[in-house]
């Protein structure tokens, strides 16, 4: 009888393991990199920037998609390398709304530690790194967090001086305003979340508030340039413990859902890592679910999934091996697939990334690179919309194009400080209709970079390659992977 017992829940548990894994799946890449990666971000034409993390730490890659729009059958190709000098590891990234990329700071810079105030800003259309300077009398900017604000400007935290320092880019003149007033404490190991509101979230790390416990949490006003209190997270989410090696001070990556909740993640080397749940619309937090065991995020990635679920990537205490991935649908936490090697990477090997595709790219500095397909699919109303564009096409000429929702609902990818991927801007694809070959345009000089603008009318710029297909095709708008209702042109 006991046998029978047996085999009977051996065929319900694999039954329930066999619906899982088709539901949700990962991938590997079938042309993996020939060096370690690392860092990402996605560029306006589809294409993905790498970081090499083994050894060589100024060189980047881009991934670029097959002619059938799969990543999974991408090519790399290295890239220019960063100027002479700058070789980071864990910066501030951010895409512009004109498409250039920058790069800030760095905890290593030629693999010893520095917390260097180096930059350098990169254009995709030329292939070209330029120096940045730091803003006026910065020391050090280090593996500091970094974000785009609605308005499109850049703001770049100061990872380790006091008072706190933050300051906002020119893109244009590659110069630097002060801004941030009133930060509770230092911007060292904390993210920013973009809010519907169109402030920014903070969950403070207590860095410099040594021996202390606390809650705090922060909302950054970018018309007034000051921080204000965002009220307790309930539950600590910053490592007070750490093990043997005492304080972290780690916290969590923060990702908003469609349904205007934050899922911001912990870390604790006292135990188990807790969660919390920051409501925007009431301004208010409640504590959510533990991780199971001794699983927390002291430093690791979160993406937001087309189907409004939060994965998240953690492990055992701080800085553990025997990493595993956890998905929140809004009431649950609950352990998912992995790909082959998480078992032997921390939470902070990893890096996250939303794809056009609406697939997720994983990193984790070695040469498994793998791509998340999730279960289920998005909301009709989470869609952007097209409602002006160009019927007829030419390619190598600019457009411009209008609708709603062309930023998405959230900045899809969070990490904290170390490194930022948000990908809440438009991409335009274009899909040949006799042949299925999918082409992207280069798309720059957004109106928005909110999120969640919902109604708003928004628009960007593209250009079409010369490389693309002619003839009759359907172009989308897409945005963290969720892509427009598709509308007919001409490829002339």
């Amino acid at each position: 009888m006991k046998n029978v017992v047996k085999l009977a829940v051996f065929m319900v548990l694999l039954i329930a393991f066999g619906q899982l894994a088709s539901a949700q799946t990962w991938t590997p890449l079938n042309n993996q990199p020939s060096f370690g990666p690392g860092a990402m971000l996605l560029l306006t034409d589809g294409r993905v920037l790498v970081h090499q993390e083994d050894t060589t730490y100024s060189n980047w890659w881009t991934l670029t998609p097959d002619i059938n729009g799969s990543y999974v059958n991408g090519t790399w190709t290295k890239v220019a390398s960063l100027p002479s000098g700058y070789a980071p590891l864990y910066f501030g990234s951010v895409v512009l709304p004109d498409g250039r990329v920058v790069v800030e700071g760095g905890e290593y810079n030629n693999g010893a530690p520095s917390w260097t105030n180096k930059g350098a800003i990169y254009n995709p259309q030329t292939n070209k790194w330029t120096s940045t300077n730091p803003p006026a009398g910065w020391t050090e900017i280090g593996d500091s967090p970094a974000v785009v604000l609605p308005n499109g400007t850049y703001l770049q935290s100061d990872c380790c001086n006091t008072p706190p320092k933050a300051a906002l880019f020119n893109a244009s003149t590659l110069t630097w305003t002060t801004t941030g007033t009133g930060k509770f404490d230092v911007y060292d190991e904390e993210g920013m979340t973009l809010l519907p509101n169109n402030k920014v979230l903070a969950v403070d790390a207590y860095v410099f508030q040594y021996n202390a416990t606390g809650t705090n949490s922060e909302l950054y006003d970018m018309t007034t340039g000051a921080w204000s209190s965002a009220g307790s997270t309930v539950v600590q989410l910053w490592d007070s413990c750490g093990g043997s090696g005492g304080a972290s001070y780690e916290v969590g990556p923060a990702v908003l859902r469609p349904d205007g909740t934050v899922f911001a993640t912990g870390a604790n080397g006292c135990g188990a890592g807790h969660t919390a749940i920051y409501n925007v619309s009431k301004g208010t937090w409640a504590a959510g679910p533990n991780f199971t065991g001794t699983f927390d995020v002291a430093d690791g990635p979160a993406a937001l999934e087309t189907n409004g679920n939060v994965l998240v990537f953690a492990s055992p205490g701080v800085y553990g091996l025997n990493g595993a991935f956890f998905e929140w649908n809004g009431t649950t936490l609950t352990a998912t697939v992995n790909p082959p090697g998480a078992s032997g990477d921390s939470s902070y090997y990893g890096h996250l990334l939303e794809l056009p595709t609406g697939q997720l790219l994983f990193t984790d500095f070695s040469s498994d690179v793998e791509v998340f397909t999730p279960s289920g699919t998005y909301q009709s109303s989470w869609q952007p919309t097209v409602t002006n564009f160009p019927s007829t096409i030419v390619r190598g000429k600019t457009y411009g194009i209008a609708g709603t929702q062309f930023n998405g609902l959230s900045q899809g990818g969070a990490y904290g400080d170390d490194f930022q991927d948000a990908s809440n801007y438009p991409l335009v694809r274009v899909t040949n209709t006799a042949t299925g070959h999918i082409f992207y345009a280069h798309t720059h000089n957004h109106t928005s970079m909110g999120v969640a603008t919902r109604s708003k009318l928004v628009g960007t710029h593209f250009e079409m390659p010369t490389t693309a297909e002619t003839g009759a095709s359907t172009l989308e708008v897409v945005a963290n992977g969720i892509p427009s209702n598709p509308v007919s042109v001409t490829i002339q």
